[in-house]
């Protein structure tokens, strides 16, 4: 598994309230492809806990924050060795306040300590010094990689990429998308077309070892139509996929969002994860470790990938 790249806290990494100093982290990008190939899939478990839906004998009879929290570190106990990703929706935890903010910071922290690369799922958006402040939030909570909403520009989603990496909204997986992102301008290109080139451009000055950028892009599965351009569009973009598993995309439809060797991409799943249970089940967590397998099998098959290892620890 891929292991914390430093031993200072995520507090300790930022100068003062300043996110946008580099630290002597590993290069986001490097640090995301080396966990996944040492894996062997580019998977990535999305983490929204809702109250409701939570295995009935989680912490019963404590508050509903403290339910969440133990259900989610239960959970990331559950994927990790698994996969090399979790993405944490930050929504589900600040909905609840304080404690829910302290109850992320735990979960992200838990992540690290077990070589999880945490993708915080923020889809954070401003300019100016509201932007840092909100990178210097996602980098002391601890996150390696942060979704951003791009329509400000570069300058609403550069504070984010200092020492870690930021993966900006160019076509999500949602119905009501196309309303938008498919709409065409006056050169010809989508709205969905046009964020990529900007988001390609942007991303040239931070390019890793393994050939890849700080800066990538959320592309969902639920649209294979507009997969083979936008990966064309960006090919140094590690795409953070949405829309895998319960929201209806397949295999057949993430496949051309890879490069030839199988890499540049993370396919994300979470409802078929986190909720592949019965309410009832006194080992829910095993049947959560179950489907974090069938993902890493699922996703393994795409062509290129041969490196990795078992969910034991054995080289595959």
């Amino acid at each position: 598994m891929a292991q914390p790249t430093t031993t200072r806290t995520p507090a300790e990494e930022l100068d003062g309230d300043d996110a946008t100093t580099p630290t002597a982290r590993e290069h986001p990008a490097d640090l995301l492809l080396d966990a996944i190939d040492e894996i062997g899939a580019p998977a990535c478990v999305g983490l929204d806990p809702v109250l409701d839906k939570l295995p009935r004998t989680v912490a019963p009879g404590e508050s509903p924050v403290r339910r969440i929290e133990s259900y989610s570190l239960a959970v990331i106990e559950a994927i990790a060795g698994r996969v090399p990703a979790v993405k944490p929706q930050s929504a589900c935890f600040e909905r609840y306040g304080a404690e829910g903010v302290a109850a992320l910071q735990a979960v992200v922290a838990r992540a690290r300590e077990l070589g999880l690369v945490v993708v915080l799922d923020a889809k954070r958006g401003d300019i100016g010094i509201s932007a840092s402040h909100y990178a210097a939030a996602a980098a002391g909570l601890g996150a390696d990689w942060t979704t951003v909403n791009g329509y400000f520009g570069p300058e609403g989603f550069d504070p984010f990429r200092h020492g870690r990496g930021a993966f900006v909204l160019v076509r999500t997986s949602n119905r009501d998308s196309g309303r938008l992102q498919s709409q065409r301008l006056a050169d010809g290109r989508t709205v969905a077309e046009a964020m990529a080139a900007i988001v390609a451009e942007a991303g040239d000055a931070s390019i890793g070892r393994r050939g890849y950028s700080d800066l990538g892009a959320v592309v969902g599965a639920t649209h294979p139509e507009d997969a083979n351009r936008l990966r064309r569009a960006m090919p140094r973009q590690i795409l953070l996929v949405p829309g895998f598993g319960a929201q209806g995309g397949g295999l057949d439809d993430v496949r051309s969002l890879f490069d030839r060797e199988g890499r540049g991409a993370l396919v994300t799943a979470s409802r078929s994860v986190i909720y592949a249970f019965d309410a009832d089940a006194e080992g829910w967590s095993e049947q959560v470790a179950a489907a974090a397998d069938e993902l890493r099998r699922t996703l393994a098959g795409i062509p290129g990938r041969s490196s990795g290892r078992d969910a034991g620890g054995a080289e595959r």
